[in-house]
């Protein structure tokens, strides 16, 4: 009877403890997702205008090698011209690395700028790290020790992806996905998951239109569709080596040629400009979400605009220009699968939206998070064909990836621990 007695006495103390925990998480992750769902929001309408601006001024153009300069300027002054964009974010959380908030006002200019002028970057990527920078500041001003610092910058990682991409569910499994390959930390999925939806909330208030594209048609599943899309998925995650490989070797030859980061984001500008004129179009300027409308409204893109988006995407952001690659990914993922589709059989848009979430799980490494968005972004009913290509993605784009901090725990073929680094 004593035993039952201090069995209930214990079970007592660590309900009360593990609600104090909750309280305290609902708290401080309603704060991050009210904070950074605010900036990020504002900085999604700035995007848009700078979008906008561009579009009905395309001549703008040829200021791009001169905001270039202006962006390695601002890092340089503020003496933050190490900036290694989310790889620290994500290193953050591995080491503890710091964070300057000087981050945040640092990559909401530089991103609005690199739009504005034409640079082929998205937006996602700087959200993350806008939400990084802010909920890390946070965390030492509220002084929290360095296993809760980690899980208050995994909320603004949320936060920050679910206000400008409107997807909540997928952006709170991100920031638990994205870090360790093979390992959820279960421990912010409530931190994650509140700042994520305040950050929706916000976003909402504040008019920033979410992402959705409609499938207008989706077959019945049968043996011969499944394989088909067994072989998409294989395709698909040789196109995101393909464009890993292209962003980390322009990187590295930019390094490699042209050490002063002015000359080199300078020349950068110049070969967007080139290829523009080459091919005699800005249809590959900015994030891609143009093409991605197009696809999904005529079914219709050139058989190489998914290689175009390829080159354009990592000669802009290999020299240092800001954004994020996951709208790019998103893009080249469509525009692949529309290509495919009429080789293969199948409907359009349902092609492009597997190939869309095919090509994020290829170089992020997150087949929930890819899952998840494919239902928010696309809903449920195509779910076997997106979960096959994401499936079949994830394990034929081997340890590549886009972030170079981002840890494959568990190997993609086999039972057994690897620990290796994206590459």
């Amino acid at each position: 009877m004593q035993q039952a007695k201090e069995m209930l006495k214990n079970y007592y103390k660590k309900s009360l403890a593990t609600i104090g925990i909750l309280l305290k998480w609902l708290l401080i992750s309603t704060g991050i997702g009210l904070l950074v769902g605010l900036v990020s929001s504002l900085f999604g309408h700035a995007l848009v205008w700078a979008g906008t601006f561009r579009g009905n001024h395309p001549y703008i153009l040829l200021l791009l090698p001169v905001a270039g300069l202006l962006i390695v300027f601002l890092y340089k002054f503020f003496k933050n011209d190490d900036d290694r964009g989310t790889n620290l974010v994500i290193s953050s959380i591995h080491s503890s690395a710091n964070i300057p908030l000087k981050t945040a006002p640092l990559i909401f200019i530089s991103a609005v700028l690199t739009h504005l002028f034409g640079g082929s970057a998205g937006r996602e990527g700087a959200a993350i790290q806008l939400g990084g920078s802010i909920s890390n500041a946070l965390g030492k001003v509220i002084k929290l020790n360095e296993n809760d610092q980690r899980i208050i910058i995994m909320c603004g990682m949320s936060a920050g992806f679910s206000a400008l991409f409107g997807t909540p569910m997928a952006a709170a499994i991100f920031a638990l996905e994205v870090i360790s390959i093979g390992i959820m930390h279960y421990s912010a999925l409530v931190p994650c998951v509140t700042a994520s939806m305040i950050a929706h909330f916000v976003a909402t208030l504040l008019q920033v239109e979410p992402e959705a594209f409609s499938v207008a048609t989706i077959p019945a599943i049968d043996p011969v569709n499944f394989f088909k899309f067994i072989l998409f998925g294989a395709l698909v995650g040789g196109i995101s080596i393909v464009f890993c490989i292209f962003l980390h070797t322009a990187e590295t030859l930019y390094k490699h040629f042209i050490k002063n980061p002015y000359w080199r984001i300078f020349v950068a500008g110049i070969l967007v400009i080139l290829l523009t004129l080459i091919f005699r179009t800005d249809f590959y300027l900015g994030s891609g979400q143009n093409i991605i409308e197009q696809i999904f409204h005529t079914e219709q893109v050139v058989p190489y605009a998914f290689l175009l988006k390829i080159i354009f995407t990592s000669v802009t952001l290999g020299a240092g220009f800001k954004g994020g690659e996951i709208i790019p990914s998103l893009c080249i993922g469509a525009a692949f699968g529309c290509v495919l589709a009429p080789i293969l059989g199948l409907p359009v848009t349902l092609v492009a939206a597997c190939g869309m979430v095919g090509l994020f799980c290829g170089v992020t490494n997150c087949p929930i998070t890819s899952l998840l968005i494919s239902f928010e972004l696309f809903g449920f009913e195509g779910m076997p064909y997106y979960l096959t290509t994401i499936a079949v993605s994830y394990m034929l784009s081997g340890y590549y990836g886009l972030y170079h901090s981002q840890k494959i725990m568990y190997s993609k073929t086999e039972t057994h621990f690897v620990n290796k680094e994206a590459h």
